[in-house]
């Protein structure tokens, strides 16, 4: 197919080098080999008269006007894919598909245990890979590459219009004490609590988190003496020691209740974090996710 001298592989071929920013793994996607992706490349540079992308040491960098053409490009291939698929509807009971979902410690913990039990259910011929991340902007690039299907987890801090999303549920911090601490004998005062010693779950590393920002607009501070990268281990912690850790409620409900800990409410006031799910523009009509998404969705209506 020929359009206006651009031949549609061309656009299949570009389409590959923007998720992959790499001529050899863009080959392979595209199922070409690596000459005939770099003829393709030289093709597609000249009829845009532009270079398109950049080499850079973390690969190739498209210029502004590939990035105008790529979302033009992506939707008009998904688009065209869904109508080569002569409209069939998705029957999950009877698919052999695989999806790939990103997902950070906490929504592993809290909500894939009840999806891969819909997803047994209704089709059990159906793999499903997961793939963690640290950061939350990461997500984005996983989702732009092709590498994961969904996402749940916290909005990017930056709105994307390729990637469409939907709230999911939300959940509240609670403070892990262990039931002989002072803290309960007494009640958990702002003052108690900041005579404390702190925990931090931080799966980025840092150590500063978000009970200390809310702390430092009250002109205040907390003694953190360890910082976590996930929840592994942090109730025993605080069952063994005087440490007092602030986490998400339901990282504790489903998986680390001890009768010698008790959550109690923080003594400020924190919001609530919202999660999302979150998809590629342009795999929003495809049958199978679709399904996909509504089994979450309805997964993450039973936990609310």
């Amino acid at each position: 197919m020929d359009f206006k001298g651009l031949d549609l592989n061309l656009l299949v071929a570009f389409d590959a080098l923007m998720e992959e920013r790499n001529v050899t793994r863009a080959a392979i996607k595209a199922a070409v080999s690596q000459p005939a992706m770099s003829a393709a490349l030289s093709r597609l540079r000249t009829h845009f008269a532009d270079p398109l992308f950049i080499r850079s040491a973390s690969g190739l960098q498209p210029t502004v006007r590939a990035k105008e053409i790529g979302q033009h490009v992506s939707r008009a291939l998904s688009e065209l894919s869904n109508l080569l698929a002569n409209g069939e509807a998705f029957f999950p009971q009877h698919s052999s598909l695989s999806f790939t979902l990103g997902m950070p410690e906490y929504a592993l913990m809290v909500l894939l245990p009840s999806i891969m039990k819909a997803v047994n259910l209704q089709a059990p011929g159906v793999t499903i890979h997961v793939r963690t991340f640290i950061d939350r902007d990461e997500s984005v690039a996983m989702l732009d590459s092709g590498k994961i299907d969904l996402v749940i987890g916290i909005a990017p801090t930056q709105t994307e219009s390729r990637i469409f999303s939907r709230p999911l549920f939300s959940d509240e911090f609670v403070t892990l004490v262990r039931r002989d601490s002072e803290a309960v004998r007494n009640g958990m005062t702002l003052e108690t609590y900041l005579a404390m010693r702190h925990v931090l779950v931080s799966p980025e590393g840092h150590h500063f988190g978000l009970v200390d920002e809310r702390l430092k607009e009250l002109g205040l501070s907390r003694e953190l003496r360890l910082t976590l990268p996930t929840m592994f281990a942090v109730t025993e912690i605080v069952k063994h020691t005087d440490f007092v850790a602030t986490v998400l409620k339901r990282s504790v409900l489903l998986n680390y209740l001890d009768e010698d800990i008790l959550m109690l409410q923080p003594p400020l006031s924190l919001p609530e974090i919202q999660f999302h799910l979150f998809w590629h523009r342009r795999s929003n009509e495809s049958h199978a996710q679709q399904w996909l998404r509504k089994l979450i969705c309805a997964q993450c209506n039973e936990l609310s």
